[in-house]
């Protein structure tokens, strides 16, 4: 017999209302929306008062779910302010600044809800898009709505065009479709969430995760709006960090691509080698030249350690994984007072996925 929790997501499905499945049982969720954030103070207030606005008037049972990121600035202690007053509300404190693809799978990892919304704290991501979000799930059946991204305000024309490349390159060089110009913000539903959850990997990428568990997807064009407030915490050299670990968690062809000029390098290097053989015995003089030999060995030494320094990305993400180390570690979890415990059994509270 399906349980009360599943039938409220059928419910919802077919257009009725959950309501009626979900009286019995007030710790039931239909919605979750996980909110990541690190030092993001500035914004913080507004961001709960338009999300808070949208899921009220949605009038489906619904939780925010914030994960604070090891903030330095005081976001985590105003977040657990606020939680003591909504009973929606929950946040989860990492112990430290795990990075944002580790809040989002700690975010993942304590969400409830038979829909999972992910969605930033700066408002780039418009929280008034939450319910077409809703609309579309129910009516396409699709497990994965996609927000894809038609125009980005408030971005340099340098970052804009870095990503449009980066994710046509992406694409190129991934075994399967990776969704372009889509960030974080997009609807995944429970059997999503959950495989995803079952992935063991440390080092993730959750843009690739979210295409490869390859449920149907439905996108949707928006435009992204300027942040809020406060200032963007990724910089150039983290954004490419960010396309390394893309590129090399989801493709080997860059290793392929360095054999293939290793071995083209070395085929030319056999070729003008018997070139000056049969030159000499022609009586050609051999050619000479401080400068030449000072080009070629400098051309073949910046492949050489290219290729090494390739191989060692490689072999750095092998390294962490076979550590085992969790993905984060949470310092505490704080709701309404009063609140029964949404803490699950065998929770990932202090490690992930019972990696202790």
């Amino acid at each position: 017999m399906m349980s009360e929790h599943f039938s409220a997501a059928d419910a919802l499905l077919r257009g009725e209302s959950p309501m009626n499945f979900l009286f019995s049982d007030m710790e039931r969720v239909v919605v979750s929306v996980v909110v990541p954030a690190y030092n993001e103070i500035a914004v913080l207030d507004i961001c709960h008062q338009r999300l808070r606005g949208v899921m009220e008037g949605i009038g489906l049972p619904y939780e925010l779910l914030y994960v604070d990121d090891g903030s330095s600035d005081g976001c985590g202690e105003a977040l657990v302010a606020l939680a003591s007053q909504d009973s929606h509300m929950r946040v989860i404190r990492l112990s430290r600044n795990f990075g944002k693809e580790a809040a989002i799978t700690a975010g993942l990892d304590h969400a409830r809800g038979e829909a999972v919304i992910l969605i930033d704290a700066d408002l780039q991501d418009p929280p008034e898009l939450i319910p077409d979000m809703l609309a579309a799930w129910r009516s396409t059946g699709a497990d994965v709505i996609a927000m894809r991204r038609r125009r980005r305000s408030g971005e340099s024309w340098f970052k804009r065009s870095c990503a449009h490349l980066f994710y046509r390159i992406l694409n190129r060089l991934s075994e399967f479709p990776i969704p372009q110009d889509t960030g974080d913000f997009r609807l995944l539903s429970r059997r999503v969430v959950e495989s995803i959850n079952r992935l063991p990997e440390r080092s993730r990428y959750m843009k690739g995760l979210f295409a490869w568990v390859g449920f149907p997807t439905h996108e949707i064009l928006y435009d992204r709006e300027p942040r809020a407030a406060g200032r963007s915490k990724w910089g150039f050299f983290g954004l490419l960090r960010l396309a390394l670990e893309g590129v090399t968690s989801f493709s080997a062809a860059p290793l392929r691509w360095v054999t293939g000029l290793g071995l083209v390098t070395a085929v030319s290097g056999a070729v003008f080698g018997l070139w000056i053989v049969v030159k000499t015995l022609q009586g050609y003089p051999a050619p000479s030249g401080y400068p030449s030999s000072i080009a070629m060995m400098t051309f073949l030494g910046g492949i050489q350690l290219f290729s090494v320094g390739l191989l060692g990305e490689y072999v750095g993400r092998i390294y962490l994984e076979t550590k085992q180390r969790p993905r984060y570690l949470v310092r505490d979890i704080d709701e309404a007072p009063g609140k029964p415990s949404s803490r699950r059994e065998n929770s990932p509270e202090r490690f992930d996925n019972e990696e202790a």
